[in-house]
């Protein structure tokens, strides 16, 4: 198909409306919207990323975009680097197990920047969401990536380029160009600081985002870019071929939008552990046995898990990328939110005494992007001789196995509650619900500040 791809995907991206899509997308991006918003809020408490707020003052002073969770505006770039930042650092933010990794939180935070600075409605901030996240979601998807290269930030800068350009009003030749700028410009990522708990992985989204938006500006800069990035991209450093008849199967087809087909996320770790979680809390409230009953868990996960198969993370983020810890932990405290995770929770003697005795394998025909096969196995093997087995094939929170409407609304209150207050909080829930009503996104953003 050559670049001829490029053209179906800036054509689509360029020409999306809310006028042609149908209820469950346009409510689907609503839902993912707010969650992601709820991300960023409950992230931007940690003292890293306050500080960082305080840094983005500094540097992008005069712009009209929010830091979300902080006083004061700054410029969209900044804005967007702050808030996709804070909000991947707890693990909370949504994502796709058809491709893309974790489109939203490389496209929201971005889209709602430069909305903002333009005064966008929310029809045209929902519109611009929808488009990002459905380009990544695909590039994503026809990448055939590479074992050591980390998904966030990958495919990130090209969705917030689509997002921004849509929000500048690009026909589908500047679109096509602003992705080929933007995908040129993909940040190049390890998984090496997540299982180390270096945070600097969380700015992955946060540079990619900066990236996308200065990426769609700089169109209009006159800069050029390759015909066809992201074959170059991400057919060679950042993964070993481009397959682009995925990248536009099905595209446009109505009720089969990626956003809606995506997963929210209801454990505070990494995708990896939410099927293996999901297995052994079934377990657990079954048979009520208490942690030091367990002799042994056996974990049978994707290959991609061995690398998260650490059971003495040092750091919040690292123990987000332990199968061990965060079995041990579910089990021991029956808790696997964002209180789980924090430095306090890391010490706890009796979880890491049960973490040594998580064993992860690799099961080499495990792939998140089945749906035909089990995505985790567990096997829990008592003192008394007792053993009992579980398998999940799609985590709960997924749009294969959905969680209720208030299910996302109570994770968004549990999450933004304490950094906004409730009566804001319901106001952000009422306000998103009827996002493509709104006229001005700052009506929005101004509850977020």
């Amino acid at each position: 198909m050559s670049a001829e791809y490029l053209d179906r995907l800036s054509a689509f991206a360029s020409g999306l409306t809310l006028d042609h899509l149908d209820e469950s997308t346009v409510d689907a991006a609503r839902n993912v919207v707010l969650d992601t918003i709820g991300a960023i809020l409950a992230g931007s408490r940690q003292p890293e990323n306050a500080s960082f707020a305080g840094l983005a003052r500094t540097l992008g002073p005069g712009g009209a975009s929010t830091v979300m969770g902080h006083g004061g505006q700054v410029q969209a770039g900044y804005a967007a680097m702050v808030n996709a930042t804070a909000g991947v650092c707890l693990e909370m933010d949504e994502g796709t197990r058809l491709g893309g990794g974790h489109p939203s939180i490389h496209v929201t935070p971005g889209a709602i920047a430069v909305a903002e600075e333009r005064s966008a409605s929310g029809r045209a901030l929902l519109e611009s969401v929808i488009a990002g996240y459905e380009i990544t979601s695909r590039i994503g998807a026809a990448t055939a990536g590479k074992a050591d290269v980390h998904s966030h930030g990958t495919w990130g800068t090209i969705g917030t380029a689509v997002a921004t350009a849509r929000l500048l009003g690009y026909n589908a030749g500047d679109m096509r160009t602003a992705m080929n700028l933007a995908t040129s410009m993909s940040p190049a990522n390890t998984w090496a600081p997540c299982t180390e708990g270096a945070t600097v992985r969380n700015l992955y989204p946060g540079r990619s985002g900066f990236q996308g938006i200065l990426a769609a500006q700089l169109v209009g800069c006159g800069f050029t870019a390759l015909d066809d990035a992201p074959s170059d991209v991400y057919g060679s450093i950042l993964g070993t071929g481009l397959d682009t008849e995925t990248a536009v199967a099905g595209l446009g087809k109505a009720g089969s939008y990626r956003i809606q087909q995506n997963y929210f996320k209801f454990h505070a770790c990494c995708l990896y552990n939410h099927p293996v979680l999901d297995a052994v809390l079934e377990i657990v409230q079954r048979e009520e046995f208490k942690s030091p009953e367990v002799s042994r868990v056996r974990v049978e996960a994707p290959p991609m898990a061995l690398i998260m198969a650490d059971p003495e993370p040092e750091t919040m983020l690292a123990a987000k990328f332990s199968i061990p810890y965060a079995v041990a932990a579910s089990i021991e405290t029956g808790c696997t939110d964002v209180t789980a995770f924090y430095p306090d929770a890391i010490s706890n003697d009796a979880v890491l005494s049960l973490a040594q005795r998580v064993e992860v394998a690799a099961d080499p025909e495990m792939n998140f992007k089945r749906y035909d096969y089990p995505s985790a196995r567990v096997s829990v093997e008592l003192r008394d001789g007792r053993t009992f087995q579980n398998q999940v094939t799609a985590q709960h929170g997924d749009a294969q196995n959905p969680a209720s409407h208030e299910e996302l609304l109570g994770k968004f209150r549990f999450l933004s509650v304490p950094t906004l207050g409730e009566e804001k909080a319901e106001a952000v829930i009422e306000m998103v619900s009827r996002l493509d009503e709104v006229g001005d996104v700052n009506e929005l953003t101004g509850l977020l500040g």
